[in-house]
């Protein structure tokens, strides 16, 4: 019963969170741009993104800080390669899914050769037999199916996110076999190694978007969009609209007919 809880509270807190900003946010004056954003909880979505900011300097960039500088990067890479062999049937589930069987091979196969030979991943095997490693997750299945993102949310904890994609999380959460079989501190455990380990990544790449920004908290909203979309795309270059082209000889040509209906 438990861990049927558990999980409830994992799936419906990000849409209950969601029911709740909407019955609260109220546009702000002038909010031209607020629909243009596809913002339309930007007031409370800001509050949430400095409680985020708050405790992220609170506690997840100094456990980043000590975590990247105080480990080797071997073992800071081994411990990267096990957070990804865990996650792998998720990926796996998501690339079926969507219909990619050779990302599936491939997620299979860098899988069972890293879990193996690579010591549960600790050892990137597989990386250098050719078989690259790649993130799939429900809310991009979701976009595949052809559904919307929806409007842009913050949530706690959790960072920028949208309906898709927190509908996502909860459906990767029962997907994910190590939720039936590990108890809650395992699972907290994971979690946190895998939040740390991410945020350690990106240390010096977010101080400088912020320190640079003349809008972090919209900056922020538009490098998550674009980061979604690429790994939607699966890095794949976004589709270009064609521009009529216009060169001077058709303008020519224009001032030469108008010229002779002239005279």
């Amino acid at each position: 019963m438990k861990t049927n809880r558990r999980f409830a509270i994992r799936l419906f807190g990000p849409l209950l969170g969601v029911m709740l900003l909407a019955a609260c946010a109220t546009p702000p004056a002038g909010g031209d741009g607020f629909d243009e954003a596809n913002d339309p909880l930007e007031s409370m979505n800001r509050v949430v993104f400095s409680f985020n900011q708050f405790v992220d300097g609170l506690l997840f960039k100094p456990l980043a800080l000590m975590y990247r500088d105080i480990l080797p990067p071997e073992i800071q890479d081994g411990i990267g390669g096990i957070l990804e062999t865990l996650r792998t049937p998720i990926v796996l589930a998501n690339d079926l899914l969507q219909g990619d069987v050779d990302r599936a091979g491939e997620t299979l196969g860098r899988f069972a050769v890293n879990a193996t030979v690579g010591l549960g991943g600790i050892i990137d095997v597989a990386t250098d037999m050719g078989l690259e490693g790649h993130n799939e997750d429900f809310g991009q299945t979701l976009a595949v199916w052809g559904s919307g993102e929806g409007m842009y949310l913050v949530l706690p904890l959790l960072g920028p996110s949208n309906p898709r994609d927190a509908i996502g999380m909860g459906v990767d959460t029962f997907i994910d076999p190590l939720n039936y079989y590990a108890s809650t501190e395992q699972l907290l455990a994971r979690t946190l190694a895998r939040g740390v380990d991410e945020r350690a990544g990106v240390i010096d790449a977010l101080d400088e978007i912020e320190r640079t920004s003349i809008d972090f908290y919209a900056t922020m909203r538009s490098l998550y969009r674009q980061h979604r979309d690429d790994l939607i795309r699966n890095g794949s270059p976004a589709p270009v609209i064609p521009i009529p082209s216009i060169s001077f000889d058709d303008f020519e040509s224009s001032q030469e007919e108008q010229a002779a209906l002239v005279e």
